[in-house]
């Protein structure tokens, strides 16, 4: 199904690299944003046109109103397919966790505008609302970060092997995260799964943890455009976790899936 266009106040688009090269659409997770990807950014430096978006609700985009909350996922989906429709050519897409499914949508929605996916342990949607716990986990870290932000970053650096440039614009994200998305507006639609990895027409990479149990039953996708990547001693932000094997498969990827 075509999403709905939902265009009356478009999503921040953060502008990196080389805007003579072929466009890369960088599609965050939830209460990260566009500017939440400073390692690889600074890695690919002038390689792509980098265009990190900030999702509704997150960084400097529009916040959530009452009506859109009802169906969140589709108003994110239809943000997402009007920024790549926008652009003069077609575009790789780079999700991680709830933009990885977000991408995944995107390009099934708009095949002919992409011509790369690189999903890393994306989202899997359950169908069902999500747990009150885990609502109120997550806003109850935000608050935390809100209250103190540099324990929070010190905290990170003793617990993780992140960068510091990492932790500083994860922790940067969060005071910006719509707390009624957080509330009322956090579930993911659709539960259909591996059934979208096999409609896929671009090829496609997916980056995963040794323990991922978001991840599409291996058994149950048998596209030859969808291959996998297992990166080991990393969890779900494997980017983060295992920067240069991520880089090294991500650059290996797109430049033999860029067209020529």
């Amino acid at each position: 199904m075509t999403p709905m266009l939902h265009r009356v106040q478009p999503c921040k688009v953060h502008r990196y690299g080389n805007p003579d090269s072929r466009a890369v659409v960088l599609v965050h997770g939830l209460t990260d944003a566009g500017t939440a990807w400073p390692d690889l950014v600074q890695h690919w430096g002038d390689r792509w046109d980098v265009h990190a978006v900030d999702l509704r609700g997150h960084g400097e985009s529009p916040r959530f109103t009452d009506a859109e909350l009802a169906d969140a996922p589709a108003v994110m989906l239809a943000d997402l397919v009007a920024v790549i429709d926008d652009l003069p050519e077609p575009a790789a897409l780079v999700g991680h966790s709830l933009g990885g499914l977000l991408s995944l949508r995107a390009t099934l929605a708009r095949p002919d505008r992409v011509w790369a996916l690189v999903l890393e342990d994306p989202a899997r949607p359950t169908g069902a609302q999500p747990d009150p716990d885990f609502l109120a986990h997550n806003e109850e870290f935000l608050e935390s970060v809100d209250a103190d932000p540099e324990k929070e970053i010190r905290r990170m650096a003793v617990e993780t092997i992140w960068s510091r440039s990492e932790i500083e614009a994860w922790a940067a994200c969060k005071p910006l995260v719509d707390r009624d998305y957080i509330r009322r507006g956090l579930h993911l639609g659709d539960p259909v799964w591996e059934g979208l990895f096999n409609a896929l027409m671009v090829p496609t990479l997916l980056v995963l943890p040794p323990d991922a149990p978001m991840a599409p039953r291996a058994e149950a996708v048998h596209n030859p455009l969808v291959r996998t990547a297992v990166v080991a001693d990393a969890g779900h932000c494997v980017r983060r976790d295992q920067p240069g094997e991520y880089h090294r498969l991500v650059d290996d990827f797109l430049a033999e899936a860029a067209p020529r």
